[in-house]
């Protein structure tokens, strides 16, 4: 058997914009053409978003390009997604969304070692504007912090 390549597609937007109060691990169903495209590498959540319909968990403006080599047969691009958790997690979810500020935000896609893809997704709640600020402020302090060290090492 092939060693496969990591696949780790990262939602940068959502960590600026959300803090992640809990992180789930959820299986998608795809199609044929769906898969073979995502490891390729070819798919995008920055704009996705998700949503519970009828105790189910679905993704919305996921975007996998349609495969290369598919035919009649390739899929939509940006369809809605059935995400896959158990109904202890589902319940979960539901009753935290119904409070005011939380939402479901979809923040990596990954392959499993079993070979199935799945996407990280976590329960989330929006930043202030001045929370934003402050992540950019930590973020800047910790580039500076690497280029002094990486100045101190080759001095």
């Amino acid at each position: 058997m092939s060693k496969q390549k990591e696949i780790n597609i990262v939602n940068r937007k959502a960590e600026y914009e959300y803090f992640f109060v809990e992180r789930y691990e959820a299986g998608i169903v795809l199609l044929g053409t769906e898969i073979k495209s995502i490891r390729a590498g070819n798919a995008n959540i920055k704009e996705a978003y998700c949503f519970i319909k009828g105790g189910e968990l679905f993704i919305r403006n996921m975007h996998i390009s349609e495969y290369k080599h598919g035919t009649v047969n390739n899929h939509d691009p940006i369809r809605v997604r059935k995400l896959l958790l158990t109904k202890r997690e589902l319940n979960k979810l539901n009753k935290k969304i119904r409070e005011k500020g939380f939402t479901i935000v979809p923040t990596r896609i990954f392959m499993s070692e079993r070979g199935f893809a799945k996407v990280e997704v976590a329960l989330a709640r929006g930043k202030k504007s001045y929370d934003k600020r402050n992540t950019i402020k930590e973020r800047e302090n910790k580039r500076e912090l690497n280029r002094i060290q990486k100045g101190a090492r080759y001095d």
